[in-house]
């Protein structure tokens, strides 16, 4: 695909500062982006790599003054992260596919709509529906009694157990389980465990994207519940009962124990550890590797293990360093007590 700078320039709403026709025929980084290609600057950290570019133009933000001459052609736009994202969109589209592979199983009972795609080794179980437009790749399994908007896109190897919800638009990677049982088990006379019955589901409600290799329970009765708008990394467990709230978007290797509620707009960053039955608020922040292990209110930011406060965690952070030096210090102060204590015992 080929669009000339100006073509670009009016989908992202930008100024160009160059010439207005030049081709571009690919999207690269812009340390490594070649002559054809369109790049973008949005971490400062990159700003050394405009002046040594290949690139035939760069997406900066509007308020961004070089340093010295640029060689290549800028637009500027309000923000270039979002304006990369959607010129993305236009170079890299899912390739065209509709009909029902002769070597897929779809149940008579099935209700497929029009424009759909099932690929080969495709489970389809019974009263199961399908809405227009979605897409499922080879090997995927589709139990009894789910239901799935339009437009959504479901990679290979996915498992989606019996009566899940799924809304429109919804992306689901390789690999991903969404309905197995939620890890219910009481105590039987402290020797043994008894399986508790998982009877709810799992609902996920539009524009929802879930990474790869991620696991979301059903209830154990009612619905675990993905809002519209979540994105979910590769690698995340999400338990029985959890509803995680719209916008919410967590980082990989995240694990969310059973019936947790999570607000909407929160951002959780990888392997974060969140303890069960907890009520975490709208507009939170949890920082990488950090514990949570009670409630969290509106628009707090989190750090560490037990989590606290992130400003409160820098200034700690200030004396973790430290440690060893105040270490030494204490005992040196020891010891020049103790020899003021023998020196007065004399």
């Amino acid at each position: 695909m080929k669009m000339t700078l100006e073509e670009i320039a009016k989908i992202i709403d930008g100024e160009i500062e160059g010439e207005r026709g030049t081709v571009i025929r690919g999207i690269g980084k812009i340390e490594t982006a070649k002559e054809g290609d369109l790049t973008f600057l949005a971490n400062p950290v990159y700003t050394k790599y405009l002046y040594t570019t290949k690139a035939s133009a760069v997406i900066v933000n509007k308020d961004f003054r070089p340093e010295k001459d640029v060689k290549v052609a800028l637009v500027r736009v309000d923000d270039s992260y979002r304006a990369i994202s959607k010129i993305l969109q236009y170079f890299h589209k899912e390739p065209e596919k509709t009909g029902i592979d002769s070597w897929a199983f779809v149940h008579p009972t099935a209700k497929i709509a029009g424009d759909v795609y099932i690929g080969p080794f495709v489970y389809v179980g019974e009263n199961v529906e399908i809405g227009k437009g979605t897409k499922i790749y080879p090997h995927t399994y589709i139990g009894d009694n789910v239901k799935i908007g339009k437009d959504n896109l479901i990679y290979a190897n996915v498992s989606i157990y019996h009566d899940t919800r799924i809304g429109n638009n919804v992306t689901i990677h390789s690999g991903t389980v969404i309905g197995s049982d939620g890890f219910g088990f009481a105590p039987n006379n402290g020797k043994s465990f008894k399986k508790v019955p998982q009877i709810g589901n799992v609902i996920i409600e539009d524009n929802v994207e879930i990474g790869s290799n991620t696991s979301i329970d059903r209830a154990t009765m009612g619905s675990t519940i993905i809002r519209r708008g979540v994105k979910l990394d590769n690698f995340i467990q999400v338990a029985h009962n959890v509803e995680i709230g719209e916008n919410t978007v967590i980082a990989s290797k995240t694990g969310i124990s059973g019936s947790v509620k999570i607000g909407k707009n929160c951002m959780i960053g990888g392997q974060v550890g969140i303890a069960g039955h907890l009520k975490i608020g709208d507009n939170v922040k949890v920082g990488a590797q950090s514990g949570i292990t009670k409630n969290v209110k509106d628009g707090e930011i989190l750090i560490g293990t037990p989590a606290i406060p992130a400003q409160n965690f820098r200034k700690s952070a200030i004396l973790f360093k430290n440690l060893e030096d105040l270490y030494e210090e204490i005992k040196r102060l020891k010891a020049e007590i103790a020899q003021l204590k023998s020196l007065k015992n004399e």
